[in-house]
């Protein structure tokens, strides 16, 4: 309380006089009150209460062409990524691609050359006992300077639960710089293994890479180093017959990936191999439940060519 100049009483105008500018105790909680018209906006147009409503209004949205297919597909993404662990998008442990410690130099080429791959979780011992992760191109290394030691190549392995959260473990690969984790089971088994890149394509979908039909021709085959070809999935079986120079049957399925799925009985998996005539299928990449590329050669002929080098032929 302010008293006046030489006054022991209170300057009651002081007092009295609320202070000019500031609003009275009250006036910020009635801003924040929405108005009537918001209120009776939220009545009758009432917002999403659950993720399932949410992804329904962002399709509504679509409809009314609001958002573009792409967007609505990425945000839907990402509300269902928020309840997707590890465990839900790594390739699992018996289809992983390793590589030995001990392996020799052309043994490890041919498996870069033949999956593809930029990274390989690298084990000693047995499968399960990772060591760490090796870098396709620090293959060079070993190619220019023989006396290196392949142990001194390995980047440290990163190791993650089956049960970690897709978000989290998008940040730390982002803020890590890791591609590549190693995903365990509740008893430190080896599970699978995820890449940034399968955590990302359940944001954006499929991502297009080296192995994708940008580097194919219309046919979606393309010749290997080692003399085999890489035929997509969706190659038509007419393509095939007309590149190897045989006759599968081309009435019942449209696609090669069609058919050898009918052949084993089963969507094929990676690593997985059968034999259609004279040729061997290898599954090299699947994606979404599909075979995105084969590994095909024609180990009869091989075999048939080698045996006359040996006779000298």
């Amino acid at each position: 309380m302010r008293y006046s100049r030489g006054s022991a009483t209170p300057d009651t105008a002081t007092v009295s006089d609320p202070q000019p500018g500031r609003p009275g105790r009250g006036s910020r909680a009635e801003a924040d009150k929405p108005s009537l018209f918001e209120r009776l906006v939220e009545f009758l147009s009432p917002g999403p209460d659950s993720r399932a409503e949410l992804i329904e209004t962002l399709a509504d949205a679509e409809q009314r062409s609001l958002i573009e297919p792409e967007s609505r597909a990425m945000l839907e993404g990402v509300l269902r990524m928020a309840d997707m662990t590890a465990g839900d998008v790594m390739v699992a442990a018996p289809r992983m691609d390793l590589l030995a410690i001990d392996a020799p130099y052309d043994e490890l080429l041919a498996a870069v050359i033949g999956t593809g791959h930029s990274r390989f979780p690298v084990w000693e011992g047995q499968r399960e006992n990772i060591i760490g992760t090796l870098m396709a191109k620090d293959l060079l290394k070993l190619q220019r300077a023989p006396e290196l030691n392949l142990r001194t190549l390995l980047r440290p392995a990163v190791f993650v639960p089956e049960s970690k959260n897709l978000n989290e473990l998008l940040r730390e690969f982002r803020s890590n710089r890791n591609h590549l984790a190693i995903v365990i089971d509740e008893f430190g088994n080896t599970a699978g293994l995820i890449t940034i890149e399968d955590v990302l394509e359940e944001i954006v979908g499929e991502i297009e890479d080296e192995f994708d039909e940008a580097n194919a021709d219309e046919s979606g085959i393309v010749s290997l180093a080692d003399g085999s070809l890489r035929v997509a999935g969706n190659a038509t079986i007419t393509a095939v017959n007309h590149a190897f120079g045989v006759a599968l049957p081309e009435d019942a399925f449209d696609t090669i990936g069609g058919l050898v799925a009918h052949e084993l009985g089963h969507v094929p998996r990676r690593g997985e191999s059968t034999r259609l005539g004279t040729l061997q299928f290898s599954v090299m990449l699947t994606r979404g439940g599909a075979v995105r590329w084969f590994r095909v050669s024609r180990p009869a002929l091989d075999s048939v060519l080698s045996a006359s080098d040996e006779l000298g032929g």
